[in-house]
C-alpha cells in the first residue's frame, strides 16, 4: 500500500485557501479514480482505492496544519508502512503558481505541516511541491497562504489538479518522470507546429496591387495602293 497525504486545514472556512491545495489534489484523485467515500480515521479523512496495480490510501489530516504529523503517524502505524511509501502533497511558496516539483527527503523549509511530519517521523518521505507563488515579503506569508485563491487563478489551478490526477498512477508506481510529464501535458501543452492563429496585434500583410491591364496592340495600317499621280492629287486636295 502507498499513502498519499494532502496537507491543509479542516473546515469550510479554509477549503479554498492556498494552504489547502494538498487537500484539493487528493479530492481530484479520489473523484477521478473511483476511490471510496471519505471517512474519518487517523485524526483525518481517508479514502481508499487503486491506482494501476497499487493499493493507495489518501489521507487529509484534520489536526490543522501544524499537527499534521500526528495523523500521518497514526495511519502509518496502523498499516505498518515504511516512510518511503509515503508521499505528501503540499503548497510551495518558492515555486511559481502552477509549477510542480518532486522531492525525496530533505528539509521542511519552514512549512508547518512538513515540520510536524519531520518531528514525528523523520524526513525520508516523498513530496509533491505545488507552486502557489510568494507574496513578496515574509511578513505577508501567513495572510497569503490562508487566503483563498483568486478568480484569476482558476484556470492554472484546474489544469494543475487535473494533471496530478492524470499522472496519479505513475506517482503511485514511483515513476516520477512519467508523473511530471503527465502534469506538464496539462499545464504546458506542446504548441502545434502548424495552424497557429495569427496574434490579434500582428500587422496584416499588404494586399497585392492589381497588375495593369495590357494595352491593346494597334492594328497595322492598310497598305497604300495609290499610284504617284493619285498621291499628288490627294496632296493638293487637302
Amino acid at each position: 500500500m502507498k499513502l498519499f497525504v494532502g496537507l491543509g486545514n479542516p473546515g469550510a472556512k479554509y477549503a479554498g485557501n492556498r494552504h489547502n491545495i494538498g487537500f484539493m489534489a487528493l479530492d481530484r484523485i479520489a473523484a477521478d479514480h473511483g476511490f471510496s467515500p471519505w471517512k474519518k480515521a487517523f485524526k483525518g479523512l481517508v479514502a481508499e482505492g487503486r491506482l494501476g496495480n497499487e493499493r493507495v490510501l489518501l489521507l487529509k489530516p484534520e489536526t490543522f496544519m501544524n499537527l499534521s504529523g500526528e495523523s500521518v503517524q497514526a495511519a502509518m502505524a496502523f498499516h505498518k508502512l515504511p516512510l518511503t511509501d509515503v508521499t505528501v502533497l503540499h503548497d510551495e511558496l518558492d515555486l511559481a503558481p502552477g509549477k510542480l516539483r518532486l522531492k525525496q527527503g530533505g528539509g521542511h523549509a519552514g512549512h508547518n505541516g512538513l515540520r510536524s511530519i519531520h518531528a514525528h517521523l523523520g524526513e525520508a518521505y516523498g513530496r509533491v511541491r505545488l507552486g502557489i507563488g510568494h507574496p513578496g515579503h515574509k511578513d505577508a506569508v501567513a495572510g497569503y497562504v490562508l487566503h483563498d485563491f483568486a478568480k484569476s487563478d482558476a484556470d492554472w489551478l484546474d489544469d494543475l489538479l487535473r494533471g496530478i490526477s492524470d499522472g496519479a498512477v505513475f506517482l503511485a508506481e514511483g515513476d516520477g518522470a512519467k508523473f511530471s510529464n503527465a502534469v506538464a501535458l496539462r499545464t504546458a501543452p506542446p504548441r502545434a507546429s502548424t495552424g497557429a492563429a495569427r496574434p490579434a496585434d500582428a500587422p496584416k500583410a499588404a494586399a497585392p496591387k492589381p497588375k495593369p491591364e495590357p494595352k491593346p496592340e494597334p492594328e497595322p495600317a492598310a497598305p497604300d495602293t495609290r499610284n504617284a499621280l493619285q498621291k499628288l492629287a490627294d496632296k493638293f486636295r487637302t
